[in-house]
């Protein structure tokens, strides 16, 4: 059975067909504290996708979290996130204005 990590990649990599994803297990900088007493479940994400073109910072968050919503509470339970569309990603192609 794979890990949680790997299971947030499959997800978001099925939801989202991202130019970029990294994802970094920070659980072990946790342990031991409220709600996490073994450490688990704390993640950091960076994802680029087309699917955040023309979205919002919160509406990004939100297909994210709705899209993890059956792990979040129980395998995830800190989840930071960095959502950037192709053109806003450093290096990348930015839209002329």
């Amino acid at each position: 059975m794979p890990g949680v990590r790997e299971r947030i990649e499959a997800i978001l990599r099925g939801r989202f067909e991202p130019a970029r994803l990294e994802i970094h297990d920070d659980s072990a900088r946790h342990s031991g504290h409220a709600g996490a007493t073994s450490g688990g479940g704390h993640f950091e994400v960076l994802i680029v996708s087309a699917a955040f073109e023309g979205t919002s910072l919160l509406h990004r968050h939100r297909m994210v979290n709705e899209a993890l919503r059956d792990m979040i509470g129980r395998d995830i339970h800190a989840l930071g996130l960095r959502t950037l569309a192709p053109s806003e990603e450093p290096g990348g192609k930015r839209r002329s204005r």
